[in-house]
C-alpha cells in the first residue's frame, strides 16, 4: 500500500462503526508472525528423552508433523513437545495466535474466534498453556514484604452436580470478608515485584503460616494490616512485623512501611478479572497465575514468549523464582 493510501485509510478509522472496529481488531490481532510452529518447536528443543533423560537416541519417523525420536535406553519414543503441557494438542499452526490472545487477556470464546477453533478446544488450550505459569510463583521474598488477603466469590461454573441450590444468574454476594461464599486469596509481594499468591481455606494462623514460612526469609520486614492473625504468624516465624492500623487512619509508618504495593496489585487483579464475568473456583489458581505472569512482564508483545512459557523454555521464569 502506498503511503498516501495508508494515511487515507488511517484517517477513516474514526468513521468505523463499533462492529466494524471489532472486526478490524480481530483481523489485525490474528496477524502474528507467520513462522512454521513445528520447525520453531524443533529448533528450540535439545533432544533428550523425557522419561529417562538419556541423550542416546535415533530418529524414528514423524508424529503430527514433528520429528520423532527413539530412546536407546528406555525404548520410548518422544518428540519436541513430549512431556510438556502442550503434548497431544492439535492445530499447531494456531498456537501463536492463541499466545497472542493470552497476552490480550481474551475470553475463551473471543480466543476461539481469533484462532478459528471450537470454544471447547479454546478452553482446553487455555488451561494447558497456563499450567506452568500458574505454578511459577516466587519462592524467595526478601527486604520489605507486604501481605494482604483478597476475596473471590465461590463459583461452581460449569458443574452439573451442586451441593447447594442453584443461584440465579447475576446474584450478588452481600457478605463482606470471610464466609462460605468467598474464597480468600493471600497475596505476598516484596518491593522488587516478586509475588506469590495462595488460595486459603480460612483466614487463620493454621492456614496462613505454612505458605508464609516457605517464602519469607528470616531477615524480612513483614508489613500487614492490624489483623491479629498476622501478629501471631510473625511472632511464630520470628520475623520483624510492622502492622499498619488502617482502622485508625494510619496507612504509612516511618514513610516506608505500608501495604499499598500489594493493595495496588489487588486492584489491578480485580479489574483484570472482570472481563471473565466470574471464574470457576476450580480454575481460579490458573487465572491467578496468568495475571501474575502478565504483571511480571514489561512491554510484552511477542506471542513467542507465552508459547515458551507454556513449554517451560522461558528464561524469564528465573525472575519469578530467584528474585
Amino acid at each position: 500500500m502506498k503511503a498516501s493510501d495508508f494515511r487515507e485509510w488511517v484517517g477513516k478509522i474514526t468513521q468505523l462503526s463499533r462492529g466494524q472496529k471489532e472486526q478490524t481488531k480481530h483481523k489485525l490481532g490474528g496477524m502474528v508472525p507467520r513462522i512454521e510452529v513445528a520447525k520453531w518447536l524443533e529448533s528450540s528443543f535439545e533432544p533428550i528423552c523425557p522419561v529417562c533423560q538419556s541423550n542416546h537416541f535415533y530418529r524414528w519417523g514423524y508424529q503430527a508433523g514433528l520429528q520423532r525420536f527413539y530412546c536407546r535406553m528406555c525404548k520410548h519414543t518422544f518428540t519436541a513437545i513430549s512431556g510438556t503441557p502442550l503434548a497431544r494438542l492439535r492445530h499447531k499452526d494456531q498456537w501463536l495466535n492463541y499466545s497472542a490472545a493470552l497476552i490480550e487477556g481474551l475470553t475463551v470464546r473471543a480466543s476461539a474466534r481469533q484462532c478459528r477453533i471450537d470454544k471447547n478446544t479454546s478452553f482446553r488450550w487455555r488451561h494447558r498453556f497456563l499450567t506452568l505459569p500458574a505454578a511459577a510463583k516466587a519462592n524467595h521474598l526478601e527486604g520489605i514484604v507486604e501481605a494482604d488477603e483478597t476475596f473471590f466469590p465461590v463459583s461452581c461454573k460449569g458443574q452439573r452436580q451442586l451441593d447447594r441450590p442453584p443461584r440465579k444468574r447475576g446474584k450478588q454476594i452481600h457478605m463482606r470478608g470471610t464466609g462460605k461464599d468467598q474464597v480468600p486469596v493471600l497475596i505476598v509481594r516484596d518491593r522488587s515485584g516478586a509475588t506469590a499468591d495462595f488460595m486459603l481455606d480460612a483466614i487463620d494462623r493454621k492456614a496462613i503460616e505454612p505458605p508464609l514460612r516457605t517464602v519469607l526469609e528470616k531477615d524480612v520486614i513483614f508489613c500487614s494490616d492490624g489483623a491479629a492473625v498476622y501478629r501471631s504468624v510473625a511472632r511464630s516465624l520470628g520475623i520483624t512485623h510492622r502492622p499498619v492500623n488502617l482502622a485508625a487512619g494510619v496507612r504509612v509508618i516511618a514513610g516506608v512501611y505500608h501495604i499499598q504495593n500489594v493493595n495496588a496489585y489487588h486492584s489491578r487483579l480485580k479489574q483484570w478479572m472482570k472481563r471473565f464475568h466470574g471464574v470457576a473456583t476450580r480454575y481460579l489458581e490458573n487465572y491467578l497465575g496468568w495475571f501474575r505472569w502478565l504483571d511480571q512482564q514489561e512491554n510484552l508483545s511477542s506471542p513467542i514468549v507465552p508459547l515458551q512459557a507454556a513449554l517451560g523454555r522461558e528464561n524469564q521464569f528465573q525472575l519469578l523464582t530467584n528474585t
